[in-house]
């Protein structure tokens, strides 16, 4: 099934259509599942700059096959209501698949933030948060928001503090919202958190030799060419973990003011600094520039990782795109025409419902941690040193008893005794997670014929967990 001229919402219904074909669910069910519960749009004025500015913004829920809903809120002048109930499906999805208990919520407010004063955009975020807040539509218990494309840290303070404000009895207030700083209320690893998950997802497929072998490549990620689309949040710490860390080598980034490539692969961690001084990619030194950006999603590289904006990838480029994986870092980058296509000339495509779900994960984390006020690793992190304390003691002490004595390497016994905290618990937690998630995707993918990619395998087992949900609530 394909769509000629839909838009995202079009898209992700597709690919739903696509799975719920090949799976044995009602009618109705499949209806209900589809669905939107429910958009709420409000509009609401703020005086600024001596006058009135009335904006408009969106709190979509999809499902409440589980309590509360998830989803962020997106700051961008091309917000409307398909596209935030388009991304409250996928957050449905996303949730079932990785496993965190939440349906999918999606919010959005049309506004270009870059246009505005750091207080004029608190002011403006405020009163936004104020009207979903009196309807419930931010609450720990039904409905946590989180930042998306145009929000971060910041916004998500502000908006748990006009909670707890209108809520001061409320001791999970905090809760009401995630991808706060760490001094308000949040956990360590949250940023970073959908980019590690975009590399965690790569790692896990590089594990299979057999699904590495289906996209026409080999061996692991060291030396592998990557072009990124979008050196935003995810684009940038997902880059960057698998420059530093994996030996892959980024050879072309894509962004707003055009695109640089090199054959010898770019220093993402320069390259973002020059971003925030200059505003862009131009100028950055070493590299060749491309002042059409878009034209390097067609270029030759190994994996293509688009991790800014839906329907990057579509009908009028996917015949040039030349990359064996892509990964999507951003929700909907390949329509769902582009991806069939894609699909049937033996491109692999690790999908958006898997690949960017780092950050409702680790959102999870968060939740959790606000809920049982109490920062991860506190309890059990000097006893896990301790305990590994008496093994490297008593290691020690046998070795003295031989005629040659050995002891262990200091880095060894630094790494070993040192217990783990609340980073290193989430990135634990974010692994398994990940893990976990592809393998159940992957078993669908391999052992039924019917099924052609991860994508279709990723929804079927997502809205297999959601109609398991609903009938459990006797629907």
């Amino acid at each position: 099934m394909s769509v000629q001229h839909g838009g995202f919402r079009d898209s992700v219904n597709a690919m739903y259509d696509r799975a719920v074909s090949l799976m044995d669910l009602s009618p109705g069910l499949i209806e209900k599942i589809r669905v939107c519960n429910a958009t709420y749009t409000v509009r609401f004025g703020v005086r600024l700059r001596g006058s009135i500015h009335t904006f408009t913004g969106y709190r979509s829920v999809h499902s409440e096959h589980m309590e509360p809903v998830k989803g962020g809120i997106r700051y961008a002048l091309s917000v409307h209501q398909d596209e935030v109930e388009a991304l409250a499906a996928l957050m449905t999805y996303k949730c079932a698949l990785v496993e965190t208990p939440f349906g999918g919520s999606k919010g959005g407010l049309c506004i270009d933030p870059r246009a505005w004063e750091p207080h004029e955009l608190e002011q403006i975020t405020r009163r936004f948060a104020y009207e979903l807040i009196k309807r419930d539509l931010i609450n720990p218990a039904q409905n946590v928001p989180a930042p998306d494309m145009g929000t971060g840290e910041r916004e998500m303070a502000w908006i748990s503090d006009q909670y707890q404000r209108m809520n001061t009895t409320d001791i999970n207030g905090r809760a009401c919202v995630t991808g706060k700083p760490l001094n308000a209320g949040g956990i360590a690893g949250r940023t970073e958190a959908t980019g590690r998950g975009v590399q965690y997802a790569l790692r896990e497929f590089f594990r299979h030799p057999d699904d590495v072998a289906s996209a026409g490549l080999d061996g692991t990620l060291d030396g592998k060419r990557v072009i990124v689309q979008g050196l935003g949040n995810v684009g940038f710490h997902a880059a960057s973990f698998l420059c530093r860390e994996d030996g892959a080598k980024i050879t072309a980034i894509i962004e707003r003011d055009g695109a640089i490539y090199s054959e010898d692969g770019i220093d993402v961690d320069e390259l973002y600094v020059h971003m925030q001084q200059h505003g862009g990619v131009k100028g950055f030194p070493g590299v060749q520039y491309e002042p059409e950006g878009a034209k390097l999603l067609e270029a030759e590289c190994d994996i293509l990782i688009p991790a800014a904006l839906e329907g990057t990838i579509h009908a009028g480029n996917m015949a040039g795109i030349k990359a064996p994986l892509i990964i999507e870092a951003a929700n909907g980058p390949i329509t769902s025409e582009a991806d069939e296509y894609l699909s049937k000339k033996g491109v692999i495509i690790i999908p958006d419902l898997y690949a960017n779900a780092g950050g409702v994960t680790v959102s999870y984390f968060e939740w959790v941690k606000n809920l049982s006020h109490i920062r991860f690793g506190r309890m059990q992190r000097r006893a896990e040193e301790a305990r590994h304390q008496t093994l490297v003691d008593e290691l020690e002490r046998l070795s003295t008893n031989k005629e040659v004595a050995w002891t262990l390497s200091k880095d060894f016994k630094d790494r070993y005794l040192r217990g783990a905290g609340e980073l290193e618990l989430v990135r634990s937690g974010l692994d398994d997670t990940m893990r976990t998630a592809y393998g159940a995707m992957r078993e669908v993918w391999r052992q039924r014929n019917d099924v052609p990619d991860l994508r279709t395998a990723g929804y079927i087992v997502s809205i297999s967990r959601v109609a398991a949900s609903y009938q459990a609530k006797g629907l």
